[in-house]
C-alpha cells in the first residue's frame, strides 16, 4: 500500500481531493523507473490540479504533484539503477500523469533527471520548477543580451516562488532587481533576498495609456501576465527583453507596436514543461553550483502530505510565500 493525494470527481462533476492509502498496482502501467518519493511541493498549477481547475486534470482519480525528487527502487531502462536519486519536474506530469503527491511514483525514464551533485532531494524540491523557470528565463534573456551593465531588472510577482528565487539569482549575479510586488508585508523579506529596491503593484498597474513610457528597465522577468506585462513593455530600454511566464494577472493585455519598432524590445515565452533533457539537466547543474542553500532554506516552509489540500487553497488565494515543500513521507 501507499499513501497518496486523490483527486476525485463526482457525477455532478464537483471535484475533491483526500489523502488516501491505495494499492501501489494502481500507479500508471508505462513507467520504466519505479521511484520512492521523498520530496515534493506546491507550485500554482498544484493548487489548480488539486481544485478541479484551470483544466488541466485530464482523467480521474488523479494524483496532483508537478514536482517530486527521490531514490530509484527499480528500473527498467540501463540509465537509471537502484539507489540512484531522480528529479520529476514538467512535461505534464502532475496533469495528464500523475504526479508527486505520493509516497511511490512510476515515471517514464526520459522524464527523469539524475540529481546534480552537490544537491539533496530536498533541496531540489524547494526549488522546484520554480526555480527552474527562474534559472531557464535567466539564462534565456542572458542568452540575448541581458547583462548587470544594462540597467535595472523588473522581476513581477516577486514575492511567489519563481520570482523570489529571481531575485536571489540576479542578485547573486551582479544585477540591480527591482521587485514588484502587492504586498507591503513582504518588502523586507524581497529586499533579504537581494532586492535593491521594492516597486508597488499598484504602481505598476495604474496604466497611463501612453503607447510608451520611459526607458528604465534593462530586462524583466515576468510572473504574472495580463496589463503589467503591457506595462512593462513600455518602459522597457532599447534592446531589452522580457521573459513572460506567468498569468496570474490575467492571460491577455493591451500594448502597442511601438516598443518592438522604435526601442527593439523583445518578449520571451518560457515553457518549462517541454525543455528537452539535456538541457533541464544543465539548468538543474546551474541551479546546484549558484543558489545559496542558507538564502534557499530561509525562504522554504515543510509540510507533510496531509496539509497540502489547504495549502492548495492558499496558494489560489495568493497568500504562499516563497516556498512550500513537502515531506511526503510525513
Amino acid at each position: 500500500m501507499i499513501k497518496a493525494i486523490i483527486v476525485e470527481q463526482g457525477e455532478d462533476r464537483a471535484v475533491s481531493a483526500s489523502v488516501q492509502e491505495i494499492e501501489e498496482s494502481r500507479l500508471p502501467d508505462d513507467g520504466d523507473v519505479d521511484i520512492a518519493v521523498e520530496y515534493s511541493n506546491i507550485n500554482y498549477k498544484d493548487g489548480l490540479c488539486l481544485n478541479g481547475l484551470g483544466g488541466l486534470v485530464r482523467s480521474y482519480p488523479h494524483v496532483p504533484g508537478i514536482d517530486f525528487a527521490g531514490e530509484v527502487t527499480a528500473s527498467r531502462d540501463p540509465n537509471f539503477k537502484p539507489g540512484d536519486k531522480v528529479i520529476m519536474g514538467g512535461q505534464r506530469g502532475g496533469e495528464v500523469r500523475w504526479g508527486g503527491y505520493a509516497t511511490m511514483a512510476s515515471e517514464q525514464s526520459q522524464r527523469l533527471v539524475h540529481l546534480p551533485d552537490g544537491m539533496t532531494t530536498r533541496e531540489s524540491q524547494m526549488l522546484g520548477t520554480a526555480g527552474f523557470t527562474a534559472m531557464q528565463a535567466i539564462m534565456r534573456l542572458e542568452a540575448n543580451g541581458m547583462t548587470p551593465e544594462g540597467g535595472e531588472v523588473l522581476v513581477t510577482g516577486a514575492g511567489g516562488g519563481v520570482g523570489s528565487i529571481a531575485t536571489v539569482l540576479l542578485a547573486r549575479r551582479g544585477y540591480a532587481v527591482a521587485a514588484m510586488t502587492g504586498r507591503a508585508e513582504i518588502a523586507d523579506y524581497l529586499t533579504g533576498l537581494g532586492a535593491a529596491r521594492i516597486v508597488d503593484r499598484a504602481e505598476m498597474a495604474d496604466d497611463p495609456g501612453k503607447v510608451m513610457e520611459s526607458a528604465v528597465w534593462g530586462g524583466c522577468i515576468d510572473c504574472v501576465g495580463g496589463q503589467i506585462l503591457g506595462r512593462a513593455i513600455k518602459q522597457m530600454k532599447n534592446g531589452a527583453g522580457i521573459a513572460s511566464l506567468g498569468n496570474t494577472a490575467g492571460a491577455t493585455m493591451n500594448a502597442s507596436i511601438i516598443p518592438f519598432l522604435l526601442r527593439g524590445v523583445s518578449v520571451y515565452g518560457i515553457d518549462s514543461v517541454t525543455v528537452p533533457l539535456p538541457q533541464r539537466a544543465e539548468i538543474w547543474t546551474a541551479l546546484a553550483a549558484e543558489m545559496p542553500k542558507d538564502v534557499l532554506a530561509g525562504m522554504c516552509s515543510e509540510i507533510g502530505l496531509g496539509e497540502v489540500i489547504e495549502h492548495g487553497r492558499q496558494i489560489l488565494d495568493g497568500k504562499v510565500r516563497g516556498r512550500i515543500i513537502v515531506d511526503v513521507n510525513r
